[in-house]
């Protein structure tokens, strides 16, 4: 039995008519299966606590398909209370689809269902949990302000300018023109200019593993990955492995703004860290305080700004369908 939740407005609107050329495939294999389509933000997280608070064991996982993006599996992964107990698929019908780029997904979405529904084991990646740990919380002008101190993700975090690129990015009304003509990266270079340009200068402590401190007096984001790659394919860690239990760190310091226009472009060929203050650490978890609260985001999906989270890699702890 497969449960299969539907983003329909993914793809800009095309996220429907791509689940209907699934359907002939299933019904030829005779496979069970129920459909699940998300009609409101927070609404795919809701139905995947009910699909997978069903009683199952782990000899008989609940297997549940996303269709979206990556926004639509971390509202998912909300969801999930015991990940033993639940094999997780994706067709990547969104914008950015950089989790479908890391782990090199088969591009047409009737062969990559297939692939899933031939695939005898799950593999097994990692996930990450942050923790929103100060008092002070800015709500986001698009999200309600959810219920969790904690959200996992399973590409990447981030705390600064590229989370507040994601912000203004997730209530552009221009994103959904450019991503039908096929331009969807131009929302974000264009926003991520945009955000440079008014960007303040924020001091910030970083903890790795409770050891290693690292104090930037000219702070401007640092991203947490599990894999390389994030808003859009800009590949901030070229190094990241989704099974080794550690997270990589892209951490940005006191840069001058046009040497940062200069190093952005360069980010999309993993070519950023030849320039000065642009560095790569890795750590299991990760402890980050600022001098003012900033946008904080989950797979480019933005709830809070906070001025102090901790951020933690689960190794191998998902069953994920390929």
């Amino acid at each position: 039995m497969y449960h299969i939740i539907i983003n329909p407005t993914s793809k800009s609107g095309k996220g429907l008519s791509i689940w209907k050329s699934f359907e002939k495939l299933l019904s030829e294999r005779n496979i069970p299966y129920k459909t699940y389509h998300s009609n409101h933000i927070g609404h795919v997280t809701e139905l995947t606590e009910k699909i997978t608070s069903k009683t199952t064991t782990a000899h008989n996982p609940i297997n549940l398909i996303v269709l979206g993006g990556d926004g639509t599996v971390n509202e998912a992964l909300q969801g999930i209370s015991d990940f033993d107990m639940v094999n997780l698929g994706y067709i990547p019908t969104g914008s950015s689809n950089d989790l479908a780029r890391a782990l090199k997904l088969e591009h047409d979405p009737v062969k990559l269902m297939t692939k899933i529904l031939d695939g005898a084991h799950p593999r097994m990646i990692d996930l990450g949990i942050l923790t929103y740990e100060s008092d002070t919380h800015i709500m986001s002008r698009l999200h309600k302000c959810p219920e969790q101190k904690s959200r996992y993700f399973i590409v990447s975090s981030g705390i600064g300018f590229d989370a507040a690129v994601c912000e203004e990015a997730l209530s552009s009304s221009i994103k959904n023109t450019l991503n039908k003509l096929r331009l969807g990266k131009l929302t974000y270079l264009g926003i991520a200019l945009k955000q440079l340009i008014t960007a303040k200068p924020v001091a910030c402590e970083i903890y790795l593993d409770g050891r290693d401190v690292i104090r930037i007096p000219k702070f401007l984001f640092t991203a947490f990955m599990i894999h390389p790659y994030e808003g859009g394919g800009f590949c901030f860690c070229p190094q990241a492995d989704n099974g080794d239990g550690m997270l990589d760190l892209c951490v940005v310091g006191n840069l001058p703004k046009l040497l940062i226009l200069i190093a952005l472009p360069t980010a999309f060929f993993g070519k950023h860290y030849i320039f000065p203050q642009i560095d790569h650490y890795t750590a299991s978890s990760v402890r980050i305080k600022t001098s003012l609260p900033l946008w904080v985001h989950t797979d480019g999906e933005v709830y809070w700004k906070s001025s102090q989270i901790s951020i933690s890699c689960l190794k191998q702890r998902l069953r994920f369908l390929d």
